[in-house]
């Protein structure tokens, strides 16, 4: 299974192609140029150094929100430009479900942050817990399973959310984490934003992700995208619009003019 997936729901625009459990090409840049110059040319990179057929990619998975307004309307379209060319389906991947898969396996709460302006975060929390994927149930990951034992062959990861994405302030995300009383890890470009304020008001231990882990990337939205498409989390290209979870500052300040 070939999943092309695209990411530019932030500062980062990233490209990715993966086939089964396979990362095959990424091409990730964040610098000073907008996503509409960047993100087409990026794919065609990948397109002529692998030597892609489009026409054998099962699906294109795309960072569908929350996130930059523009960036997500600039995913959102050259995904669904994709789809009607390729005839093929989309799986939309929360942006910040994306992002906590970076972190995947971690016994530690995940908490992507990213910076949404007026003193507020776009956040989630989630967990990976370990599970037989024959049986359904939850296992104890023990450091033998780590070293490949039989037991745990058909056994994998499943991340489970915890706080579903939301567009909050740092304090009301952090007065959650407290409350759930364990180590927490976060991701996102909102870190640098609000690192100040996580020392005044955390109570929990927590790390920050390290920098080839704290931005978005296609590579996990492909991954992520993989699996939803198994789940038949997918859609057409007419179907799919970005989750944006609040109004744009147009529409915010259209509706005080009313």
């Amino acid at each position: 299974m070939k999943i092309l997936a695209l990411d530019s729901s932030g500062l980062v625009a990233s490209v990715a192609l993966t086939e089964d459990d396979n990362l095959i090409a990424e091409y990730t840049v964040q610098y000073k140029k907008t996503h509409s110059q960047t993100l087409l040319p990026m794919l065609d990179e990948i397109r002529n150094m692998v030597e892609l057929d489009l026409s054998a990619v099962d699906a294109i998975a795309v960072a569908a929100g929350p996130g930059s307004f523009t960036g997500l309307r600039i995913g959102s379209a050259t995904a669904k430009g994709l789809a009607f060319a390729m005839e093929k389906p989309i799986v939309p991947v929360p942006t910040l479900e994306g992002l906590a898969y970076q972190m995947y396996g971690t016994d530690a709460a995940v908490c992507p942050i990213m910076d949404a302006r007026r003193n507020q975060v776009y956040t989630g929390i989630y967990e990976f817990v370990f599970v037989d994927n024959k049986s359904g149930d939850c296992l104890q990951a023990s450091d033998d399973c780590r070293q490949g034992d039989s037991v745990y062959e058909d056994s994998e990861y499943d991340m489970r959310v915890i706080q579903e994405q939301c567009a909050v302030s740092f304090d009301e995300i952090a007065e959650r984490l407290n409350g759930l009383g364990r180590r927490v890890v976060f991701v996102g470009d909102g870190i640098p934003v609000f690192k100040g304020r996580m020392k005044e008001v955390l109570k929990v231990p927590y790390t920050l992700a390290p920098a080839h882990r704290n931005r978005q990337s296609a590579a996990c939205i492909a991954a992520l995208g993989s699996v939803y498409y198994r789940q038949g989390k997918f859609v057409d290209g007419a179907e799919h619009v970005p989750e944006y979870l609040r109004l744009s500052q147009a529409e915010r300040e259209r509706a005080e003019n009313l």
